[in-house]
């Protein structure tokens, strides 16, 4: 199993800074000590594949990032005739090549779960060359965590994000596709806390931060790839418990 630890973003605040020591750009010094990094911009702008090639030569072949699906395809479109901003973006993260790892499809909570569009929205991604296994959703709305909805996902090879503050208890876990078998033999598991109790800003402590640790070493020993991503930027902890976790485990 591959434990890619890892934060939304990749800014160095000073109080890590030691951390992260030698020369070079935050996402350099990033890379030389942590091994996989959620792009959360975007979400919100397009960036041109140059920068995403420009990213991935300044870190080692065995880094990876997660890209997270534009707003534009996922709240403004939610899933919908999106075969065009489809395929600028995924034109424009082959910018980063081999260190690719995960395309991030994060849901509005007002997107019910229904099955005809989920279908065509991830089969269009598989028909613009995404590989199966290689995309994970991560749904707020409580109907995709019902047994219908996981089942498709499950079809799809489509896997769910394991969410940290959860809207309801089964969101707590990956679902979706989790291997042949759902014990994440080959799958990408993949989980994102966001900061509890106050979401994006609160610290994780250093139990509670172990005993994920030992859950995850347990349930996926067999999966392919274990993603990491803590969310709980806004007050500068993510790379603190990031570094916290990795040591834990």
């Amino acid at each position: 199993m591959q434990l890619r630890i890892g934060t939304a973003g990749w800014s160095i605040p000073r109080s890590e800074a030691a951390a992260f020591p030698g020369e070079g750009q935050h996402l350099e010094r990033f890379a030389r000590v942590l091994h996989g990094v959620e792009i959360d911009t975007s979400f919100y702008r397009n960036h041109r594949r140059e920068v995403y090639e420009r990213w991935a030569a300044m870190t080692p072949q065995s880094f990876r990032f997660a890209v997270k699906l534009p707003r534009s395809i996922t709240h403004d479109g939610r899933l919908r005739r999106a075969r065009q901003p489809l395929r600028r973006f995924l034109a424009e993260v082959e910018g980063l090549g081999q260190r690719l790892g995960v395309l991030l499809v994060q849901l509005p909570p007002s997107l019910a779960y229904e099955a005809r569009p989920v279908r065509s929205f991830f089969g269009l991604m598989e028909e613009e060359g995404v590989a199966r296994g290689r995309v994970v959703v991560e749904p707020r709305h409580a109907s995709w965590f019902e047994p219908a909805a996981e089942r498709a996902l499950a079809a799809l090879r489509v896997s769910r994000a394991g969410a940290d503050p959860a809207r309801c208890e089964a969101a707590v876990r990956p679902g979706g596709w989790l291997g042949d078998h759902g014990d994440g033999d080959g799958a990408q598991i993949y989980y994102r806390w966001h900061g509890s109790p106050r979401m994006y800003w609160s610290a994780y402590e250093p139990a509670w931060l172990a005993e994920r640790a030992h859950e995850i070493r347990q349930q996926w020993s067999r999966a392919k790839e274990v993603w990491c991503i803590f969310d709980n930027t806004a007050g500068g902890r993510a790379l603190g418990n990031a570094l916290a976790f990795r040591a834990s485990a």
